[in-house]
């Protein structure tokens, strides 16, 4: 195996999730041949995972960190140093703690990113002025206040949907017929659908940015903004992050910022 350093990712979070999160950190690398890329490695291996949504909501009762541990420790034994996991719920504390305490435990020495984190400062890094900003999610997001928790401690106004909307939208990422995880590519019309009707109630609510709270949002909505409305996508940002703690000479400049 080679000694060269590799950005890990855990994969299944869905799949597709996964797949986004690598072209972004391709996308945003410095780079004018193949030798110059980074070194990325994805495992995806959703059958191990149990969902994270399921459990938080107390529908399983396997915590769904145990895999996660596991197979970044994989990814840690093929050289991996720097890990991310393009999963909002998964950053649920009752998840994402439990991974860092196992971690910690194996006496793993990788980095992990926390998405959520980094999203946080995005914002206040790169929208100082901005204080109302809505969230789009699953209901596990929700529940546990992924987001909300975090950017209320950066001053930031936390808007959420009414719970018909928060339901609409979760359906629109796990329905078994149109939603995201079902259909990635292309994204049904329906869910991309129920998205912006959840995104325009946002708007009417005074959000001047919105975080698309879950990796397979971003999937059906590329927009950087709609109208006046700045669009969050973690997954892009979680990218750059990855980028910035293997090499940052290798992170191209944020533009449309």
């Amino acid at each position: 195996m080679s000694n060269k350093k590799i950005i890990g990712i855990v994969g299944g979070l869905g799949p597709y999730a996964g797949l986004d999160l690598v072209r972004k950190i391709f996308d945003q690398t410095e780079a004018k041949s193949d030798p110059e890329y980074l070194s990325v490695a994805l495992l995806s291996i959703p059958q191990e995972i149990e969902d994270r949504t399921s459990f938080l909501l107390g529908k399983v009762n396997i915590n769904p960190a145990h895999a996660i541990h596991r197979i970044i420790r994989k990814l840690e034994k093929i050289g991996a140093c720097v890990i991310g996991i393009p999963c909002n719920t998964a950053h649920s504390p009752r998840i994402f703690d439990v991974i860092l305490e196992e971690l910690k435990k194996t006496n793993s020495s990788v980095k992990l990113i926390n998405m959520i984190s980094e999203v946080a400062n995005f914002i206040r890094g790169n929208y100082p002025l901005v204080r109302n900003v809505g969230v789009l999610g699953t209901i596990g997001m929700y529940k546990t206040n992924v987001y909300s928790n975090i950017l209320e401690r950066k001053g930031i106004n936390v808007i959420l949907p009414d719970k018909v909307l928060q339901e609409s939208v979760h359906n629109a990422i796990y329905d078994p017929i149109y939603g995201i995880k079902a259909q990635s590519n292309p994204v049904t019309d329906i869910a991309k659908r129920r998205i912006l009707e959840a995104i325009n109630d946002l708007q009417n609510e005074g959000a001047e940015a919105i975080v698309l709270g879950c990796t397979e949002i971003s999937l059906a909505i590329i927009d950087k903004t709609i109208g006046e409305t700045i669009l969050i996508h973690p997954t892009l940002i979680l990218a750059r992050a990855l980028i910035r703690e293997m090499n940052p000479d290798k992170l191209k400049p944020l533009t449309n910022v």
